[in-house]
């Protein structure tokens, strides 16, 4: 199929999270930078958030490198830091050390920006999305980064405006509802699984003891899997009718959420690179 667009300012770029699958994102957002393909409205949730923030601000190789040459050295993901911070990543690395010292973030550009952006929690009080927008407040612009990428059960709830959240991806895994909700008529959404997946429908259910504070965050992880296939039926009603172009891997990804193989996540990068160059503006 090919992957033509026309932008104009009713144009979204979807971006879906998936933990470190997300390397394929930063593939893809980087070959729209090479060529100066930009959106008004970008939406992103979770690890699409984190590596949204550097197409924003322009940042080209930014998202890689804290993808992929950040954990190599510093080897962020493991058991030790679920130990002794409660979090299955080091979080002070990656929302401090890296934006502020490492390879610093640029603030003054995101600002600067005129698009909008938009990153996608889940409100652990409502068990509901909200989708949050800044472009004044350093501090904030990490709190909904941070709580927009927070895994349940391996890291820690966020406080965002004083509202306990986590990963956005549990209830709005690829938020092309939303944007379209928002005033825009088409998208580009930039997926991290080839296409026809679908999650599996388990009976499983968050033990009662878990998130007892948050029984409608219990529920929502309970339906996850059921609208997350939802969300896959719309964006590929959408795809067909020409309304969204779709930009995924081409087979199934061997990469998991908490992947911590180079290899894999450079393979899986190289190939975003290679489907988001595949876009063609016209």
């Amino acid at each position: 199929m090919e992957k033509k667009i026309q932008i104009d300012a009713r144009t979204a770029l979807v971006l879906e999270g998936g933990g470190m699958r997300g390397v394929f994102t930063c593939g893809v957002l980087d070959s729209f930078m090479d060529r100066g393909i930009r959106f008004p409205y970008v939406i992103g949730v979770s690890a699409g958030a984190c590596n949204g923030l550097s197409y924003m601000s322009g940042q080209r190789g930014r998202a890689k490198f804290s993808n992929i040459d950040l954990l190599q050295k510093y080897h962020y993901i493991g058991l030790k830091y679920l130990w002794k911070k409660r979090n299955i990543m080091d979080f002070d690395l990656l929302f401090h050390d890296f934006p502020e010292q490492i390879l610093p973030y640029d603030y003054e550009a995101y600002f600067n920006n005129p698009a909008r952006y938009v990153m996608v929690t889940t409100n652990c009080l409502t068990g509901g999305a909200n989708y949050l927008e800044e472009k004044r407040s350093k501090e904030r612009v990490v709190g909904i980064a941070r709580a927009s990428s927070s895994l349940p059960f391996v890291c820690p709830i966020v406080r965002v405006d004083g509202i306990p959240m986590l990963d956005g991806g549990i209830v709005d895994s690829i938020p092309l509802a939303h944007a379209l909700a928002d005033g825009c008529t088409k998208a580009v959404v930039v997926l991290t699984r080839n296409a026809g997946y679908r999650k599996k429908i388990q009976g499983t259910r968050v033990p009662s003891f878990i998130y007892k504070k948050y029984p409608l965050l219990q529920q929502a992880i309970n339906r996850r899997s059921v609208v997350y296939n939802e969300q896959l039926d719309l964006v590929e009603r959408l795809e067909a009718s020409g309304q969204a172009v779709v930009i995924r891997p081409e087979q199934p990804v061997q990469v998991g959420r908490i992947e911590r193989d180079v290899c894999k996540l450079t393979a899986l990068y190289d190939e975003g690179y290679r489907c988001g160059m595949e876009l063609e503006c016209i």
